[in-house]
């Protein structure tokens, strides 16, 4: 980064907390050397998250002036402003924000914590966007016990962190969230660079240097993956971890990321076990910690250089999503946060997740990554059935590579990795990068492999794969949703989510939205309140009549309830069934189980 000054940069913020109970920030945008018709706008995305999520709806208030002179405002679309200034003085343009989203994604104050990013607080100065840019935070006396933390570079601020913070351009800017409020902090040093953790919301319960020695061991791992006895490409890196009652997320920036738990899953005093919650968690900090590398640095080709004003297509976001999904829990392994048991649990989790989704029988996994915007990130209860996920069959994509790799000999998926980061010098990527550093490394094509598991429907060839690791792929029964082919919510009664597609529910006419009443059985009728209930009044009785209220009208449907199924542990080729049985992994050769989960060549 170019060496910054403590003078305001020619684009210039000032952010104050200026109503903590109606949930406004405050905003003073200065441009020091406006255009004549000075275009300004707010992104309509933020990166890492491909949704238009429209921040502007929360943007009020806008007024531009140039000294004492009121300038006109005329608003050319949903998130634009052209001010119809001169150019021979600073403009100067005030407004507010709404925050209200308690998520990683926008921006939040209220009487205990304030978070933004600044894509949706920092209007984008058209023609300037390469220009140093600066942020002020400012103090007041409703936030006096607050502190702040940022991956913005400090330039003048004060003990608590408020004050003047730079940034090279426009996209570093929009790229440092900010935490402000009286959280938890602790610090760490991973192989020479400073980490810093903050953590609001905890309960006194909480121990923090449990989750730092893990963190620590997390961030030591995946710079050696990456670097050896190298050194990582960023000088310091920020944790920001927001903990409420039910949440779960993360959002990664190029030296810092913002995360969600649940209050419940953080480590606490004196309990030495591990909760598959915390398991979960120290996943995710994996996940978003690897993003550092694989998609803030080396990234899409599409995204060499940010369009806030629109979607920004690519089908690689199998790669970039998929393969961090397969590294963060094995980083855990490799760390010695998990053993080789708790990683082939989760790892039958993410199987059975695919299996479980007809909709991979529908759309491959590029084409899942090109729709991110109207389907992943807008889900609805045919989702399932329409559509699969980029994380989890991705991560099951970098699985197969990995096997594969190793089963041949020549290389692995970690050098893969690190030859991509060479080859495109930590930048933009294309495919064809991924097929040359494959044949370089393995001494053949994986054109062949790619397409059959990236750009066609066809199962992944996880039994075989994993059984030449040492890992038997079993058929296990099914449970009585899975095989009705049904996603439901239970609360007195039953309230269907999802039909799948193929299933017995489909075939009987269920439809999501439904609310399972009851069951006749042999002529009686048995109210029930779980699913669970549907199995005991059945007893051995295959042939019932569902009932369920929809619009108001009380509908009898005959359902004939599947059997546990036999079906074989997943192969290649198309003849699955719609909702197959849960498949089991068992280590048969724990050497050969564990060379591939060490990383051993």
């Amino acid at each position: 980064m170019p060496k910054t000054t403590a003078a305001p940069a020619p684009v210039h913020y000032e952010v104050a907390a200026a109503n903590l109970q109606a949930h406004l920030y405050q905003v003073t945008l200065t441009i020091a050397q406006p255009q004549a018709r000075q275009t300004v706008s707010l992104p309509v995305w933020i990166p890492g998250s491909y949704l238009v999520r429209e921040f502007a709806k929360n943007l009020q208030n806008l007024q531009a002036r140039q000294g004492k002179r009121a300038v006109p405002l005329h608003q050319g679309d949903k998130h634009s402003w052209v001010a119809q200034c001169r150019e021979d003085a600073p403009l100067v343009l005030t407004y507010e924000v709404y925050a209200y989203d308690n998520s990683v994604r926008t921006a939040w104050l209220d009487s205990a914590r304030g978070f933004f990013n600044g894509t949706s607080l920092c209007l984008r100065v058209h023609g300037q966007e390469a220009a140093r840019h600066s942020l002020y935070i400012a103090p007041r006396p409703a936030t006096a016990a607050w502190s702040v933390a940022t991956g913005l570079a400090p330039l003048k601020t004060d003990k608590k962190g408020f004050g003047l913070y730079g940034a090279a351009h426009y996209d570093e800017l929009v790229d440092c969230p900010v935490e402000m409020g009286d959280f938890w902090q602790g610090q760490f040093t991973a192989c020479g660079v400073a980490h810093r953790f903050v953590v609001a919301g905890a309960a006194p319960s909480f121990d923090g240097e449990r989750l730092l020695a893990d963190t620590q061991k997390i961030c030591e791992t995946a710079i050696r993956f990456w670097h050896g006895k190298g050194k990582a490409p960023f000088g310091s890196y920020l944790f920001m971890l927001n903990a409420v009652h039910d949440g779960y997320g993360g959002l990664e920036h190029r030296n810092s990321t913002a995360l969600i738990c649940g209050r419940r899953d953080l480590p606490r005093v004196g309990d030495k076990r591990q909760s598959d919650g915390y398991t979960t968690l120290l996943g995710l900090i994996s996940h978003e910690y690897f993003h550092t590398w694989n998609v803030k640095r080396l990234r899409p080709a599409e995204f060499a250089t940010y369009d806030y004003d629109q979607e920004n297509y690519t089908q690689l976001l199998w790669f970039f999503e998929g393969f961090t999904s397969y590294y963060d829990d094995l980083l855990l392994r490799r760390a010695g946060l998990i053993d080789d048991a708790t990683y082939l649990k989760l790892i039958t989790k993410t199987i059975n997740q695919v299996l479980q989704t007809p909709g991979r029988k529908v759309q491959t996994v590029a084409q899942a990554s090109f729709d991110a915007w109207v389907k992943y990130y807008r889900q609805d209860e045919n989702t399932p059935n329409a559509t699969v996920s980029y994380y989890t069959k991705g991560s099951l994509v970098a699985l197969c590579l990995d096997l594969r790799l190793r089963q041949e000999g020549k290389t692995t998926l970690d050098d893969v990795m690190r030859g991509l980061w060479s080859r495109c010098k930590a930048g933009p990527m294309a495919e064809t990068d991924v097929l040359a550093v494959l044949e370089q490394l393995a001494g053949r094509s994986y054109a062949r492999d790619l397409q059959q598991w990236v750009h066609s429907t066809d199962e992944l060839p996880l039994a075989e794969l994993l059984a030449a690791h040492g890992v038997a792929a079993k058929s296990e029964p099914a449970q009585l949703a899975q095989r009705l082919g049904l996603r439901v919510a239970e609360n007195h009664s039953v309230q269907i989510k999802t039909v799948l597609r193929g299933g017995a529910a489909e075939k009987a006419g269920l439809a999501p939205g439904d609310e399972w009443l009851g069951v006749q059985v042999k002529g009686q009728g048995w109210r029930i309140s779980k699913l669970d209930d549907v199995g005991f009044y059945a007893g051995s009785q295959k042939q019932l009549t569902a009932v369920v209220a929809r619009d108001g009208r009380l509908l009898e449907l005959p359902l004939q309830l599947p059997l546990p199924g036999n079906s074989p542990a997943p192969t290649k080729g198309r003849s699955r069934p719609a909702t197959p049985d849960n498949v089991g992994l068992t280590c048969t050769d724990a050497t050969a189980t564990s060379r591939w989960l060490a990383g051993s060549a």
